[in-house]
């Protein structure tokens, strides 16, 4: 009875940490410390589909050698509170950041992304604005740690000096089945609101797998994958999408240093998606599982790096540490 006890303080708590930082930043924007001063920036990518696709950022210069690039979640973009948050701790240690949107995150239309399209990290790197920094970190949230993951272990580019992946799922397929259980139909819900937001925007620009009153009916994730994804990006289903796009068979072939957080009770990647792609990391990577929901963390978070506790500054600690 204690134990089934303590499993829900810390399943009530994952809800806790990772619905609070949405509502505040809803409230206050620019929590956190305010405003971070950043520049437009853009780059374009030529897809055999859609022709060319702009991928859009805000980049914060600060000098030096090294740049952190940003990445969001599933239905998030540059703004969202994470990496907000992310980016404005690297500028209060002197870390220049670019914050990017996959395509179609700035809602301009011009196409929507997957979970495996390192494309567009690799067009980021190789932008004018990017080539002058001699290293490279990424930090990827969520799907965007996971798309970080894959990028490190399928596309190493030599300047990548590190990656940090944030409440990454590692199983595509495990990681859908979860989030379209019924106790998760919230987080779906705003999920898949992002989505069609994201989407309507790609068909009043052109031809699209399906039609939007269709995309509003859809009510699961591997639907999603099954009738958009799958559909726009040659793949034979969802489950082939999962099979050929899910970093889990190749996070031994990670070789940049790379930390990867977990958090224990969290509600949209839960921890026992992730344990099993775990056992086959490479030695290169440092998982660790600490309290926390969804890519929301309490104050105390330690990731064993010198310096204030909490997420973000411990992250910016480690990457500091390699830049």
């Amino acid at each position: 009875m204690i134990r089934i006890l303590g499993r829900l303080r810390a399943d009530f708590a994952g809800h806790v940490h990772t619905v609070a930082p949405v509502v505040r930043h809803a409230l206050v924007p620019q929590g956190h410390g305010g405003e971070l001063r950043a520049a437009p920036w853009s780059t374009e990518i030529v897809d055999a589909v859609r022709g060319r696709v702009r991928l859009t950022g805000k980049l914060h210069d600060a000098g030096g050698e090294t740049l952190v690039v940003v990445v969001h979640g599933l239905g998030g973009h540059v703004d969202s509170h994470y990496v907000h948050n992310a980016a404005l701790t690297l500028a209060r240690g002197g870390l220049s950041s670019l914050r990017v949107n996959l395509r179609g995150a700035d809602r301009r239309g011009d196409d929507f992304y997957h979970a495996g399209i390192i494309e567009d990290l690799a067009a980021v790197l190789a932008s004018p604005d990017v080539a002058r920094f001699s290293r490279v970190i990424l930090w990827g949230s969520s799907l965007g740690g996971h798309l970080s993951l894959r990028f490190a272990a399928l596309t190493p580019d030599p300047r990548l000096s590190g990656v940090v992946a944030v409440c990454p799922p590692l199983d595509l397929a495990a990681g859908a089945s979860a989030i379209d259980t019924f106790h998760r139909r919230p987080y779906l819900r705003h999920v898949l609101a992002g989505l069609v937001e994201m989407y309507e925007q790609v068909a009043a620009r052109g031809p699209v797998p399906l039609p939007v009153a269709d995309a509003h009916r859809i009510r699961s994730i591997r639907t999603w994958d099954e009738r958009i994804v799958a559909r726009r990006f040659g793949f034979r289903g969802a489950a082939d999408y999962y099979g050929r796009m899910s970093v889990a068979p190749h996070l031994g072939d990670i070789r940049c240093p790379t930390l990867l957080v977990v958090g224990d009770s969290d509600p949209m990647v839960p921890r026992a998606t992730v344990e099993p792609a775990l056992r086959a990391v490479s030695s290169a990577v440092d998982v660790r599982v600490v309290d926390g929901g969804h890519v929301g963390f309490p104050r105390h978070v330690d990731l064993g790096q010198r310096g204030p506790r909490g997420l973000e500054p411990q992250v910016a600690a480690w990457i500091a540490a390699r830049a």
